[in-house]
């Protein structure tokens, strides 16, 4: 037993330096043929260090402790190894199913699960849609049930979604959608304080639901899907495949090659503007937010610029399922993805990087399949938790993005500056939503070919998101529409621009001069050979009064402009 301390403290000292640079065993590799599942014991300064460099897909539990997922090369590797382990099943080991038990509180095979889910389009067909979003690789559908007041349109309204299941093995998360979409869809329409607040959710938000993402995993009886691969640990690693781009800036989705299920789920996505995500697991109870990976030592906290948006909304999932809240493991029963164990190609770190939506990873009982009988209780303590994750999708700064001039919607970027992570309004509608905590937050909107605009500080407060409607100028309008002030026709007031006008306040008369970077000169003078400063509008007499210096100050202090008929002086701030 020394010897073995021994080499455990060896290994600590030789692989505690490694880092996600040098990582090159590929834990994300297939593993078709029986995979081992056991319980490996040792000091997490040599225990973790040592499954990485192993490339081994592992699950972190306790502090000592793994869960190791090894094909038979890799259970001889950790027979000689110096760790305890302790076998706990093979897989494929595929789950006997209650043939007669289809209702809640039960474990639904495939086809329960598919028959279910039609059985509630079909039952609620105003509100309700079921998609198959493709064909697992034994070609069994990955079905998304969406629920909202108007399922075949696009409105302005935030996009949220629940996924699970993503490990075969993993089924509690297939049943707490189940239950979720029951309550969402019999609450509907209904006269109780908790129908009202559901059917608000119902009307106001495009709500997806993917109870089981791997399908072939739950008939197999495996974490993997039907090649043998961790499906999270095979979307676009931001360390290891470089994936430093986004939908919006036009970075290749990076689908090709995918296990299928994966690619179906990343063009899903890709496809609509998600909000808030979240994705369901077993194996422990936390919940785990990003990020996973990032440059640097392994197993170390990994801020995300919304590190503390993150810690806020998992805390509000958390504080609702006692058990999770009073975790003994992790305070207020949360953690950051990395600080509890890295990995690399999971899909909560995707989505957030790639396609600006918010994820967390939830993982919902110790046990990886726990009994039957303890379903109904799972739901209990998760119920109000889905409730409440879900209405933080309304927290925030949400506006729609036009068009100045037509008033089409336009896929913009939208940015908190000071704060690297943006988000990308609709195409379709040009809707936005930006989930901030209560708060001042300066904006910059900048879309391909518009002029950029920046925004001052907007305030947040508890409670609904703050509403911003933007309007952009387009490049080709070029110096269409543009206030006499602006000189470089960006559609916006720089600080030497309002000085100009300052001069011909200061002068008590402007006039006429072809000459000038402006078109007019200081002082009395021509006054036919051009038209009046647009600043000078009450009443418009040749000379710039304070009223229309500060009108001036406004347009400059609110970041831009727009042409309009309503405004006092032919012009508009640009949002609203």
């Amino acid at each position: 037993m020394a010897q073995r301390r021994f080499i455990a403290i060896v290994l600590g000292v030789m692989l505690s330096g490694v880092s996600a640079c040098s990582v090159v065993a590929d834990a994300g590799r297939a593993r078709p043929g029986p995979v081992a599942v056991l319980e490996v014991e040792g000091p997490p300064g040599a225990l973790l260090p040592f499954l990485y460099d192993g490339g081994f897909d592992f699950e972190r539990i306790g502090t000592h402790k793994a869960r190791v997922y090894a094909d038979e090369p890799e259970r001889k590797q950790l027979e000689s190894s110096p760790f305890r382990r302790q076998l706990m099943e093979w897989q494929p080991n595929p789950p006997q199913f209650d043939g007669d038990a289809k209702t809640l509180g039960t474990y639904h095979s495939y086809d329960d699960v598919t028959a279910m889910l039609s059985g509630f389009a079909g039952s609620y067909p105003a509100i309700c849609r079921l998609h198959n979003l493709g064909s697992s690789v034994q070609g069994r559908s990955i079905w998304a049930l969406l629920i909202t007041d108007n399922p075949d349109g696009e409105e302005e309204e935030p996009e949220f979604k629940y996924v699970s299941t993503i490990h075969g093995d993993e089924p509690v998360g297939t049943e707490m959608c189940l239950y979720f979409i029951d309550l969402l869809l019999r609450s509907y329409g209904g006269s109780t304080a908790e129908a009202a607040r559901i059917t608000w959710l119902v009307n106001n938000t495009a709500i997806w639901i993917v109870p089981l993402m791997n399908p072939d995993g739950l008939v197999l009886g495996t974490r993997y899907n039907a090649q043998g691969y961790d499906l999270n640990r095979k979307f676009p690693s931001f360390v290891q495949d470089g994936a430093g781009g986004t939908v919006y800036s036009g970075a290749p989705l990076d689908d090709a090659g995918r296990p299928a299920e994966v690619q179906h789920i990343m063009r899903w996505t890709a496809d609509n503007s998600f909000v808030l995500s979240a994705n369901f697991h077993t194996g422990a109870l936390v919940v785990n937010y990003p990020y996973d990976e990032d440059f640097g030592p392994l197993h170390v906290y990994k801020a995300c610029p919304d590190d503390d948006l993150f810690i806020h909304i998992s805390k509000l999932y958390s504080f609702y399922n006692p058990p999770m809240w009073n975790s003994p493991s992790f305070p207020y029963g949360i953690t950051n993805g990395s600080a509890w164990y890295t990995i690399f190609g999971g899909m909560q770190d995707w989505n957030y990087r790639h396609v600006a939506c918010n994820e967390v990873t939830i993982e919902l009982s110790n046990i990886k399949k726990p009994a039957q009988s303890t379903l109904p209780t799972l739901w209990s303590n998760n119920r109000e938790s889905m409730l409440r994750y879900l209405e933080a999708v309304h927290i925030g700064i949400r506006g729609v993005v036009r068009d100045a001039l037509t008033d089409a919607p336009v896929y913009a970027k939208i940015e908190v500056q000071g704060r690297g992570q943006p988000v990308f309004s609709d195409p379709d509608v040009g809707d936005y939503y930006r989930m901030l905590l209560p708060g001042k937050y300066p904006l910059t909107i900048e879309a391909h070919g518009y002029h950029m605009r920046t925004v001052p500080p907007v305030t947040v407060a508890e409670g609904a998101a703050t509403r911003l409607n933007i309007h952009l100028m387009p490049l080709s309008a070029g110096g269409a529409g543009r206030h006499a002030a602006d000189s470089d026709a960006d559609y916006r007031i720089s600080l030497s621009e309002i000085l100009r006008v300052v001069q011909f306040f200061n002068a008590r008369a402007y006039h006429c001069d072809a000459s000038s970077e402006d078109g007019y000169a200081i002082g009395p003078g021509d006054q036919s050979s051009c038209d009046p400063h647009h600043s000078d509008y009450a009443p418009q007499d040749w000379t710039i009064s304070l009223s229309e210096v500060l009108r001036l100050v406004q347009i400059y202090n609110n970041g831009g402009y727009i042409p309009c008929e309503t405004g006092e002086d032919g012009f508009c701030l640009g949002f609203e």
